[in-house]
């Protein structure tokens, strides 16, 4: 056989192997292509805060205070910061009920703490602190409106009824005008005023299971 059939001979069967190898890779799984390819693991749900069952109080966990169980002359911490509950207002608006409790701290600040049941499977608890921002004469506006710099858009208004007990600043029973809003990364504002009084306005904290503790109840 000549040299110049030896080196077709040769090419060829090179050739023929290159191609197999080819067809056997495609034919073979890769491991990373199905990992690639693989369905992403589920995230568990978030947590709902407090959940606690709305028919009884005093259950909303075995390791923390329920905050339904606060009482006018309480004296609790919260954030570990010792407050004095000074009043409360019942508050209720289209079926929706909540409280709100005026809590004086060490320093002699006043803020609002809010207290609703939510509904949803299972209800839970939204417990929310409220710190004081300087409206200047603002009014809620039915639309977006900036509050020190931020955008904050109308999520629900309107006039509930309430009925306070012990120091509140506001009569026995009357009405209450709120606006809510929401800016972009959930920061939450709301205005009140009691029966045609002027405006008052507070950012809201929400606060984990844990937060509250009754440090001595009232006697």
């Amino acid at each position: 056989m000549s040299v110049t059939s030896m080196v077709v001979l040769g090419l060829s069967i090179a050739t023929v192997l290159l191609l197999l190898g080819a067809f056997w890779a495609t034919m073979r799984p890769d491991r990373r292509g199905r990992r690639a390819g693989a369905r992403p693991a589920e995230v568990a749900p978030a947590e709902a805060p407090l959940a606690a069952p709305v028919s009884a109080p005093g259950q909303a966990g075995t390791d923390y205070t329920d905050p339904r169980t606060i009482r006018v002359g309480d004296r609790i911490e919260v954030l570990g910061a010792p407050s004095r509950v000074l009043g409360v207002m019942h508050v209720s608006w289209q079926g929706q009920q909540w409280v709100e409790f005026l809590l004086r701290d060490g320093t002699r600040r006043s803020q609002w703490l809010s207290i609703e049941v939510v509904a949803g499977s299972p209800p839970h608890l939204e417990v929310q602190l409220w710190n004081d921002v300087p409206t200047q004469g603002m009014v809620p506006a039915k639309s977006m409106l900036i509050m020190e710099g931020v955008e904050f858009f109308p999520i629900e208004r309107g006039t509930a009824a309430f009925r306070s007990e012990g120091e509140t600043g506001h009569p026995d029973r009357g009405l209450l005008d709120f606006a809510d809003y929401r800016a972009s990364d959930g920061r939450l504002l709301s205005f009140e005023r009691v029966q045609g009084g002027s405006w008052t306005a507070g950012y809201a904290q929400p606060l984990p299971p844990g937060s509250i503790s009754i440090v001595r109840r009232a006697s």
